[in-house]
């Protein structure tokens, strides 16, 4: 065993596990101020805030084996005392890098979905005009080269884009300069297994938009390269049938709640013909087959949900139907990737974000305790935001509250409430 640190040293991370995942972890003990993912060797170093925070994680798992995604990881001090940060532009530029010129050698890590050659002619497009692009498999993952009309193009499209991710927290581009020209599709044969060749365009040709998160092939990715137990990825039906609702407790509002944890809504209707039950329709099949598998059966108000495939394709707008499609509180209009991964059944823990920065633990438990016993609250800053975790008596106590308190206002802010896949506090 290495000497306190606050640098945890955590092995068996599969390619499965994201940064994302390491951090959820950890971060009930205390705030995580650097993370190195040292992929090649199925290890990570993640650096707390001070020693304490290190060694109660620690100390906390030592009686409970961590395992994320089906995976036990293990967890030890590491024999670095503080992490240096590095200059990954810099690194292996002697020995790898060729001078700067107009070819661009990009690799693509954490890969969670497709890259095709018209994600990237957006990506690079922006930095000058994109000749040629090839991208193939070779050992070190999916690869591609991009030739720049000059070499300044490239030297800017480098500098600008080098470490940044395409997507949110994933598909990061490593990029060096090409010792190698693009001549002709026989020379590109010589890299092995050639995914795609992309020619040039006019001048001005408008940009290919990226792709919509709505591809169940490369969702399942965000699961850890396979969909959860039950879900197929082929529905292609997007209405939800709910019944066996408590209609004196549930308005569409809460509903929206608890279903937009599995993808967007589009709107919801009441039936007033028969108060319990309700019509939702999702973003896509893909999003409503995931909120039929997480929620069938689930414990709501005293009422356990039967949440079915309904026979209608879409709900006609109306004034007994609510709209949600442009609603700011849907939560995959962004970060598409983190909430696909975050979908479970409900739990007895719920996770708050865009809380305060001045709340304390006190207040969060005044805003929550009238839907049932708080047996633990955490509360924690990620990037300087203040979250916390809540946990209930109940998972029907926790789904209460996520349904009632998501998107309420504390001190004017608007917060954030989904269920954690987190055991204990």
């Amino acid at each position: 065993m290495s000497e306190p640190s606050k640098v945890i040293h955590v092995r068996n991370v599969g390619h499965e596990i994201s940064e994302n995942d390491l951090l959820q972890l950890v971060q009930p003990f205390g705030v995580v101020t650097k993370l190195v993912m040292l992929r090649a060797k199925n290890q990570a170093l993640l650096q707390m805030h001070d020693v304490a925070s290190a060694a109660t994680a620690l100390q906390y798992y030592t009686n409970l084996q961590p395992n994320i995604r089906g995976r036990n990881v293990y967890m030890q001090f590491s024999s670095h005392q503080e992490l240096t940060t590095i200059d990954q532009n810099s690194q292996g530029s002697k020995d790898q890098d060729s001078q700067p010129n107009r070819i661009l050698l990009v690799t693509i890590h954490h890969m969670l979905y497709p890259i095709t050659v018209e994600v990237l002619h957006q990506v690079f497009s922006p930095h000058g005009f994109v000749e040629k692009i090839v991208t193939f498999q070779k050992s070190a993952g999916f690869q591609a080269l991009i030739q720049y009309q000059s070499r300044h193009s490239a030297v800017q499209g480098r500098d600008t884009l080098q470490g940044r991710n395409i997507y949110d927290g994933c598909c990061q581009l490593d990029i060096q300069f090409s010792k190698y020209a693009l001549k002709t599709a026989l020379f590109i044969s010589g890299y092995g297994d050639a995914a795609g060749i992309y020619g040039l365009q006019p001048p001005g040709a408008r940009g290919v938009p990226f792709p919509q998160m709505g591809n169940p092939a490369a969702i399942a990715a965000a699961f850890g390269g396979g969909l959860p137990p039950g879900v197929t990825g082929t529905n292609d039906r997007c209405t939800i049938l709910v019944s066996n609702l408590n209609p004196e407790k549930t308005d569409e509002d809460r509903l929206f709640n608890l279903f937009s944890i599995y993808g967007n809504i589009i709107r919801i209707k009441l039936l007033r013909n028969k108060p319990d039950h309700a019509l939702i329709q999702m973003g896509d099949g893909f999003q409503a087959e995931l909120a039929v598998h997480f929620l069938k059966g689930a414990m709501l108000f005293g009422k356990r949900l039967e949440v079915n495939f309904s026979k209608h394709p879409n709900i006609t707008a109306a004034q007994d139907t609510h709209e949600y499609s442009g609603s700011s509180l849907n939560r995959f209009n962004r970060n598409a990737v983190k909430n696909y991964r975050y979908c479970c059944a409900p739990t007895k823990m719920i996770h708050l974000s865009s809380l305060p920065q001045d709340i304390v633990e006190d207040e969060i438990v005044t805003h929550l305790e009238e839907h049932g016993t708080i047996l633990g609250t955490k509360l924690f800053e990620v990037s300087g935001k203040k979250q916390a975790l809540v946990l209930f008596e109940t998972e029907e106590q926790a789904t209460e509250a996520l349904v009632c308190k998501h998107a309420s206002a504390i001190d004017g802010a608007t917060v954030r409430i989904s269920f954690s896949q987190l055991q204990s506090i």
